[in-house]
């Protein structure tokens, strides 16, 4: 089931709490094939739970994306 992967894409990412590159998530959901990560990330991005950014060196980057009332909220 494809919410499966994007909840498990999706935990992975926010127990890591920092930037990661696309290549890394990989290693940290190895049970889940490149297409399922890929996946996942792409309906992330389109919610707006994650950021995906790219880097000088076209790398891309993926983020757990936390609004700042939440930021905010966690660090009072």
């Amino acid at each position: 089931m494809m919410a499966a992967h994007i909840d498990q894409v999706r935990e992975r990412l926010e127990q890591r709490d920092t930037a990661c590159p696309l290549e890394e998530i990989m290693e940290l959901c190895p049970e889940l094939t490149w297409n399922q990560v890929f996946l996942a990330i792409d309906h992330l991005s389109r919610t707006g739970q994650v950021r995906v950014t790219m880097d000088v060196d076209r790398t891309y980057t993926v983020q757990v994306y936390r609004p700042v009332a939440a930021v905010a909220s966690a660090a009072a």
